[in-house]
C-alpha cells in the first residue's frame, strides 16, 4: 500500500473513490456535506455502518469520534468495502485540526490493518486491488501543521501495522507449516532481511545444556524438537535494555491432561505471544529506536505419547526450583518459566512476557481484552495508557497475598496450577513472578493475550482469527518511552 500527502483540496485530487467518515453526531444537521445523498443512501450512522454511493464514488463509513481508535475503525470498514468495487485508489481528508500527526497514523494504521487477508489455504484467491492512498491536508491550508511530522508519522504506522499484520500470517499458519522449527527458520531469516538484528537459535542440546527442564518436559512427546530463539536489536549508544519474552507453543494438546477436542481447534493460536515477541523487535529495529531489544522465544508442541510428561512429574527448572506438574495443560507457563530465567541474564532494564496463558483471563476480561499483571503499579499503569493510544484493551489485574498461597506444594518448590480454579489468570502470573529474581519483580510485566490473540469472528478492524495482539501496545510503550526520555511535545507523537 502506499500513502502519498497532497497539499490541495480533496475536490482537485484525482482518485478512483473517496473515503468521507461521517460523525454519528453530525447526520441530525442538515449543513453536513452530501446530507442529501447519505439520506437517499439511508445512512443512519449506526456502529460500524457503510454505505456506497456509486453516481460519485465515495464510501461513506460512520464514526463515532475522529479520536484515532474510531477513525482507525472506520477507514478499515471501508477498506473492506473497496474490495467489491476493484478500486485502486483512495483519497481521504485528515478531518480535525486537534491532532493532525496522531489523525494520519490512525488513518494508515486502519487502513492496513483493515486490509490484511489472509488466503493462504484458499484455492480462489480475492486480492485487495487498492494500492495507493492519497492523503488531502484541506483542512491545514493555514500551515498550522508540519508536513515532515505528519509524513514521520506515516511511515511509523505502516511500520507498526505490516509488523500487526506479520504477527497474524505465522499465527493464522497450520500448526504443520510453522512448527518450532519452521518458527525459528521465520525469525532467521527476519534477521537476514533486516540489518539491524541478529538472530541465535538453541536446540534440544542447547536447552540441556542450559538445565531448562521444564521447557524439555513440555516437548518431550512430540516428534518436533523444541528450539530457543533469541532475537536481538542493538543500536549504538542504547539508552535502556528491553527484554520481551514470547510463548511459542506451535501446537497444544494439553498433553495427557487432553484439551476436549472443541477447544483444540484453535490450539494453533498458541504462539501468539511468540508472534508478538518476533514483531515488536521487528518494528523496534525498523522504527530505529535508540534502545536495546532482546526477543527471547520458547518454541515448542505440547503432544501426547509414551515419553511425555505426566500429572505427577516433578520438573526441575533452570534456575533449579523444582515444579510438581498436577496438569499438563498448564504448559505454558513452564515453558516461560525457563526462558523468562534465561532473559534475566541479559540483566534488562524491562522485562516483558506475552502470552496466550489462560482461559481464566478470557472469563475475566472478554474476549477482546489483554491482561496486565506485575508487580509495579506504574509500570503496569504505563503499559495500559500505551495500550489505549495503540487501540489494543488492556486491563490491569491485581496480585495479592493469598493467592500466593494456592500455589504451595507438599512435594516441591510450587505447583503448575492452582488448588482453586478461582483467580486462574492471576495465579497463573503469580507462577511466573516465582521465576523472577528480586531485582527484577519491579521491572517486569506478564501480559496474558488469550482473549483477542484469537477470535473466530471480525471484530473492529480486525479480521477472523489472529490479531497481532500485543504488537502495537508494546511498540507503543516503547516508543512512549523515548518520548518521554526526549521530552518530545505531545503533538509529535
Amino acid at each position: 500500500m502506499n500513502f502519498k500527502v497532497l497539499d490541495k483540496k480533496i475536490d482537485d485530487i484525482q482518485a478512483d473513490c473517496t473515503i468521507v467518515l461521517v460523525l454519528n453526531k453530525d447526520l441530525k444537521h442538515r449543513w453536513i456535506k452530501d446530507s442529501k445523498i447519505l439520506k437517499k443512501l439511508g445512512f443512519k450512522g449506526e456502529n460500524d455502518e457503510i454505505a456506497f454511493s456509486p453516481e460519485n464514488d465515495t464510501i461513506y463509513a460512520s464514526s463515532d469520534s475522529f479520536e484515532s481508535d474510531d477513525i482507525r475503525c472506520a477507514v478499515s470498514n471501508a477498506v473492506q468495502c473497496t474490495k467489491k468495487y476493484n478500486y485502486k485508489s483512495a483519497k481521504i481528508g485528515l478531518y480535525t485540526k486537534k491532532s493532525p500527526t496522531a489523525n494520519a497514523r490512525a488513518l494508515v494504521e486502519g487502513i492496513v490493518l483493515g486490509a490484511y487477508t489472509f488466503d493462504k489455504y484458499k484455492s480462489k484467491k480475492e486480492p485487495l486491488t487498492l494500492k495507493n492512498i492519497k492523503i488531502s491536508t484541506e483542512d491545514y491550508s493555514d500551515k498550522s501543521f508540519n508536513s515532515d511530522s505528519i509524513k514521520n508519522a506515516i511511515d511509523e504506522a505502516i511500520i507498526i501495522a505490516e509488523a500487526t499484520n506479520s504477527a497474524k500470517d505465522i499465527v493464522n499458519t497450520a500448526p504443520k507449516e510453522m512448527t518450532p522449527k519452521k518458527l525459528a527458520a521465520f525469525a532467521k531469516n527476519m534477521a537476514k532481511e533486516i540489518e539491524s538484528l541478529n538472530c541465535f537459535i538453541g536446540d534440544e542440546n542447547f536447552l540441556e545444556k542450559e538445565k531448562m527442564g521444564a521447557f524439555l518436559a513440555v516437548s518431550r512427546a512430540s516428534s518436533e524438537k523444541p528450539r530457543l530463539i533469541h532475537l536481538s536489536y542493538k543500536p549504538k549508544d542504547a539508552k535502556k535494555r528491553f527484554v520481551f519474552v514470547g510463548k511459542g507453543l506451535t501446537y497444544d494438546s494439553g498433553g495427557l491432561s487432553l484439551k476436549p477436542s472443541e477447544h483444540m481447534v484453535t490450539m494453533k493460536s498458541d504462539k501468539s505471544g511468540a508472534a508478538a515477541a518476533i514483531n515488536i523487535i521487528r518494528a523496534a529495529a525498523l522504527l530505529k529506536l535508540p534502545f536495546e531489544v532482546h526477543s527471547i522465544i520458547g518454541a515448542a508442541e505440547n503432544m501426547i505419547g509414551g515419553n511425555a510428561y505426566k500429572p505427577d512429574d516433578v520438573l526441575i527448572a533452570r534456575n533449579k526450583k523444582s515444579i510438581e506438574v498436577r496438569n499438563t495443560d498448564a504448559e505454558g507457563r513452564l515453558v516461560l518459566a525457563d526462558c523468562l530465567d534465561f532473559a534475566q541474564d541479559l540483566k534488562p532494564d524491562f522485562l516483558v512476557d506475552l502470552a496466550t496463558l489462560t482461559g481464566a483471563c478470557v472469563v475475566a476480561l472478554g474476549e477482546y481484552t489483554s491482561g496486565i499483571m506485575g508487580n509495579s503499579e506504574e509500570l503496569k499503569n504505563s503499559m495500559q495508557l500505551s495500550s489505549a493510544k495503540s487501540g489494543e484493551l488492556a486491563g490491569v489485574l491485581p496480585f495479592n497475598k493469598y493467592l500466593r498461597k494456592l500455589l504451595k506444594s507438599s512435594v516441591a518448590d510450587i505447583s503448575n496450577i492452582a488448588s482453586s480454579r478461582y483467580g486462574g489468570a492471576l495465579t497463573a502470573g503469580i507462577f511466573l513472578d516465582n521465576f523472577i529474581k528480586d531485582e527484577y519483580k519491579e521491572h517486569w510485566l506478564h501480559l496474558d493475550i488469550a482473549g483477542p490473540a484469537y477470535v473466530e469472528k471480525p471484530w473492529g478492524y480486525n479480521q477472523y482469527g489472529a490479531s497481532g495482539a500485543g504488537v502495537r501496545m508494546c511498540t507503543y510503550w516503547l516508543k512512549d518511552f523515548y518520548y518521554k526520555e526526549n521530552s518530545v511535545h505531545k503533538e509529535d507523537k
